[in-house]
């Protein structure tokens, strides 16, 4: 049975309204009966079938900020487009709050694939997704699972599944880490047990502390002024359960990347902290495919990891690669 949910009536998007397309708010079920909710964008004047791609991420955000101009900027050149919230987060259902799951956010992409395929006005065999940071990796995994997704577009990915488990740039990949690692989680789901609620980890540092490193200013750019704070984005606010990314640590997703037929596109930022995810998805993904050759990684120069989220002030989203990939793969 899926879940009744509340919708905003108000655009309150971190990006301007464009009178080029029609904007709706809609909502599917996942096969765990989760609700999720989504805002839906559709060319103006569009009168035949129209390829679709469904948008999510990053993670720890909502689909009011990146995914949404992804979605929207995209159904300006074309597409039928959808930007959802994940399960247990922003407009979308799911209990308790603030969870992440390396199983059901992938089923959340296919479930958005589901919803596509009917939908009237759209060519159920032109279907393609975009993954942003976190669901970067995702939208990878999806692709590996679902035959449905003729295209996929990992921006400024994360394989979140290897940064809980090894830290940033594996620097905790040790028996010895993660056993403490999962000793304070194991300990914090008994303090959460007693309580009856679940113990919130902190979004992005406010205020930003003197020694941060680039990164988390970085983040605090984005998730913290007025350029992309939300005040459902987990990120913006009190972040994620402790406790929520738990189960990334002992279930590693992109096991059978390299199986992938459909076309993928990977777009990472030179100079981003999380490049290297990007890099080795890529070389894993190829490593012994027959069907290699419609893959490709795009390095945007000079480019940081939340310029991929709005530009960065530099244009630095290259939606014209975006749409050429897209109409070439999705015909």
């Amino acid at each position: 049975m899926t879940q009744t949910i509340n919708l905003t009536d108000k655009w309150d998007k971190t990006f301007l309204k464009s009178e080029k397309v029609t904007h709706k708010k809609v909502t599917f079920h996942n096969r765990y009966g989760i609700t999720l909710a989504a805002d839906m964008y559709t060319p103006k004047n569009a009168e035949e079938k129209l390829a679709a791609i469904a948008v999510c991420g990053p993670f720890g955000a909502v689909k009011e900020q990146a995914s949404g101009l992804y979605a929207q900027t995209m159904a300006e050149r074309g597409f039928l487009t959808i930007a959802f919230d994940p399960s247990f987060t922003g407009e979308s259902g799911g209990e308790p709050r603030f969870m992440a799951s390396p199983d059901i956010n992938t089923e959340d992409f296919q479930a958005a694939v589901d919803f596509l395929s009917v939908q009237e006005n759209v060519n159920p065999e032109k279907i393609g997704i975009i993954g942003i940071c976190g669901w970067g990796g995702m939208a990878l995994n999806a692709a590996a699972l679902d035959t449905r997704i003729k295209a996929a577009v990992a921006s400024t990915m994360y394989d979140m599944t290897r940064v809980n488990a090894k830290g940033y740039f594996d620097a905790d990949d040790s028996e010895e880490k993660r056993y403490e690692t999962k000793k304070a989680l194991n300990a914090q789901r008994i303090a959460d047990y007693k309580s009856g609620s679940y113990a919130l980890g902190g979004g992005v540092a406010d205020p930003l502390p003197k020694d941060a490193p680039f990164f988390v200013k970085d983040y605090y750019d984005y998730y913290k002024t007025e350029r992309g704070y939300h005040k459902r984005s987990l990120n913006s606010n009190g972040g994620w359960n402790v406790t929520g990314c738990m189960s990334f640590i002992n279930q590693p997703i992109l096991q059978y990347s390299n199986e992938i037929r459909s076309a993928v596109l990977i777009i990472h930022g030179e100079k981003a902290h999380s490049c290297y995810f990007s890099r080795d998805a890529y070389a894993d993904m190829i490593k012994d495919n027959k069907y290699a050759n419609n893959k490709e990684l795009l390095i945007i120069p000079d480019a940081v990891h939340t310029d991929l989220y709005d530009g960065g002030g530099k244009n630095a989203i290259p939606f014209d690669k975006l749409e050429c990939f897209f109409k070439d793969n999705l015909n």
